[in-house]
């Protein structure tokens, strides 16, 4: 299957066109819409979360990422990235960069040397990167060659700060539940929120955190929408105590 990534948001055109490329170049491929609503035009924080999203997927998976502030530079390069069982087709911002560092050493790094006839400047995901994705489902290698690329060492194992906000209000971040202490407190902003497992724990209106089902700290707020309650905002940095 194809799993897409993307900050584009579904009004607009942009995720059916990349969809119908897509669907003509590999129609026996099914489609999965992964998220649209990536954090717009942050690489970083996008990258922590699509490394919480792949091992739902089966062996094979080609996720189509385009998180991509900087399409049509000469500075970014068009990637492939074989990861374990997976493979990602994107822009070189950092967007793989987690997901690589967690399958390393099983990791291996290509740059998409192929072009089409007719590249925007501005749309790499529907001209470029899907078109790539379509032929690695297919089981083919797009003209491409093997790339070394050095981590980004600057970039921490856990982000800790907000990367998500669903619709809910709750917030994701970019912490792995697993690393911390079973009686780790979150602090945001002038608040710290305790631990519990799950909504039903703490009174209704109470905010918390918890290990959401893709294992990172959620903070929450029981039958609450946590972001209004407690004031919280993408990039907003959290503390562990």
């Amino acid at each position: 299957m194809i799993a897409l990534f993307t900050d584009f948001g579904l009004r607009g055109p942009y995720v059916g066109q990349m969809k119908a490329v897509l669907l003509r170049a590999a129609p026996a491929v099914p489609l999965v819409d992964l998220m649209h609503d990536a954090p717009a035009f942050d690489a970083q924080s996008s990258a922590y979360l699509l490394a919480s999203l792949v091992d739902a997927f089966p062996a094979g998976t080609v996720f189509l990422c385009v998180v991509d502030p900087g399409v049509g530079s000469a500075e970014r390069r068009p990637l492939i990235l074989r990861a374990g069982e997976h493979w990602f087709v994107g822009p070189d911002n950092g967007l793989f960069e987690v997901v690589a560092r967690q399958q390393t050493p099983r990791v291996e790094w290509r740059e998409i040397l192929w072009r089409p006839q007719t590249l925007s400047a501005s749309f790499h995901g529907r001209d470029l990167f899907a078109p790539v994705a379509a032929a690695l489902a297919r089981g083919e290698m797009p003209h491409s060659t093997s790339l070394e690329r050095e981590p980004v060492d600057d970039w921490p194992v856990d982000l800790p700060r907000i990367i998500y906000l669903d619709d809910f209000g709750n917030a994701m971040t970019g912490l792995r539940a697993r690393r911390l202490p079973t009686d780790a407190r979150l602090q945001v902003g002038g608040q710290v929120l305790p631990r519990a497992r799950t909504f039903s724990d703490v009174p209704a209106g109470q905010g918390f955190w918890y290990e959401n089902a893709n294992g990172l700290a959620e903070i929450a707020v029981n039958q609450g929408h946590a972001a209004n309650v407690l004031g919280l905002a993408l990039r907003q940095a959290v503390c562990i105590t």
